[in-house]
């Protein structure tokens, strides 16, 4: 028990890091690219559909994990993961963005799947869900520590300061926890292949169109606010604090409530709302009489230091802002994924095997989004872009009524 107790504590200091170094990175890298970097909306949408090739290469958690546990996985990855962030400072052009972007997403995307499989592999089916909440609940707390730390900063140190100093902070604080990178349960493996199944096949599916929906957020929800809106990356730092505040208690319930209602009625909520939103972020823009009237939005200076800049709003602007605070907040229930795996696999070995695949099978799509998502943009229309994101909506609730979790025993580890 003390050795699971042991590895959750390390589990949960390196999302700590992680979720910290990401959400300072996400807060900051459209506006960096496009005030200083001039990056277009195709441009952007070929950066972010390169970040996630390291998506693709998820399989490779599951044959790193032939040689080492996966929480030692997991602590490498916050280690790259930071050293991606620290050389984004140094982007000079788009290549050089491309270059730093991927070495932070190899990072990122490698310690997802083997995080995940640490954790399901260390608790039992009736705590996965709740574990995987209390952790995104940290992650939120980190991101608020890595907001505040932009309002007091960003002003005084600028794009590239910021981004040396949370890349320093990941690196060191990912070395230091290395060492205590035990894991108390892992998994015999004895076969290199990954044990695909038909048994399988919804939750593939339903990770093809969440990389699909998330890249329609990731990428163009936050490009819409900046390049239409001209929001600033205060005002986008501080709608991630809001989420993470937000965060801070919701993940938490979404794991109890995951865990109550089961992840076929949770995922059917979130996709019938994410419809709502898309459809919001397709239609808020074209609706004239909410351009105006435009009224300014008070800023917060404190001695030379402006934390928080004067920026002009409309009601479709206000609208925007609030579909995407509830955008955000619907990525919690994607535990509830993770949690119908773990009770649909058929042994522990199947876990980070499946876990690495389904990641890969996630960026698929997540690569052709953004480059299709930008071109759409840019030759028809914003509009087309979120009305694609309305369909995978439907299409995965569809898939989300065909759930059926078979009722087993919990397992209880450790």
């Amino acid at each position: 028990m003390r050795k699971v107790r042991t590895a959750l504590v390390v589990i949960a200091l390196n999302n700590l890091l992680l979720a910290l170094g990401f959400r300072l990175w996400q807060s900051i890298f459209n506006n960096f690219a496009v005030e200083e970097l001039g990056v277009r909306a195709d441009q952007i949408g070929i950066v972010q559909a390169i970040r996630e090739i390291p998506g693709l290469m998820g399989f490779l958690v599951g044959l790193l994990a032939l040689i080492l546990v996966e929480m030692r996985i997991a602590g490498l990855s916050v280690v790259v993961m930071g050293a991606g962030i620290f050389l984004t400072a140094a982007a000079g052009n788009l290549a050089g963005l491309i270059g730093a972007t991927l070495l932070m997403s190899v990072g990122f995307h490698f310690f997802y799947s083997s995080n995940v499989s640490a954790v399901l592999l260390t608790v039992g089916t009736d705590e996965a869900p709740k574990t995987l909440g209390r952790l995104n609940s940290l992650g939120a707390l980190a991101s608020v520590l890595g907001a505040l730390f932009i309002f007091a900063t960003l002003d005084a140190w600028g794009y590239r300061t910021l981004f040396r100093a949370a890349g320093a902070v990941v690196m060191v604080g990912g070395l230091v926890l290395l060492p205590f990178g035990r894991q108390p349960v892992r998994a015999r493996r004895a076969q290199r292949r990954p044990p695909l199944r038909r048994r399988y096949g919804l939750y593939y599916a339903l990770q093809f169109l969440m990389g699909s929906r998330r890249h329609i957020f990731t990428t163009f929800a936050v490009y819409l606010l900046v390049r239409r809106y001209g929001v600033t990356p205060q005002t986008i730092t501080l709608l991630f604090l809001i989420n993470s505040l937000i965060g801070t208690y919701f993940h938490q319930a979404f794991g109890k409530i995951v865990a109550r209602f089961g992840e076929r009625r949770v995922l059917t909520v979130n996709f019938v709302l994410l419809v709502g939103v898309f459809l919001g972020y397709a239609l808020i823009p074209l609706v004239r009489s909410l351009a105006s009237p435009t009224f300014p939005m008070p800023g917060v200076v404190l001695g030379d230091w402006v934390l928080f800049p004067t920026f002009t709003a409309s009601p479709a602007l206000l609208i925007l802002l609030v579909l995407f605070i509830t955008d955000h907040i619907l990525f919690g229930f994607s535990i509830a994924l993770q949690s119908y795996f773990q009770k649909i696999a058929l042994s522990p070995e199947d876990i980070t095997p499946n876990i690495s695949v389904g990641q890969t099978i996630n960026h698929i799509a997540a690569v052709v989004v953004p480059v299709i998502g930008g071109v759409v943009w840019e030759q028809v229309g914003a509009q087309y872009t979120f009305f694609a994101g309305v369909l995978i909506a439907l299409l995965s609730l569809a898939l989300t009524l065909q759930m059926r979790v078979p009722h087993r025993p919990a397992s209880a580890k450790g």
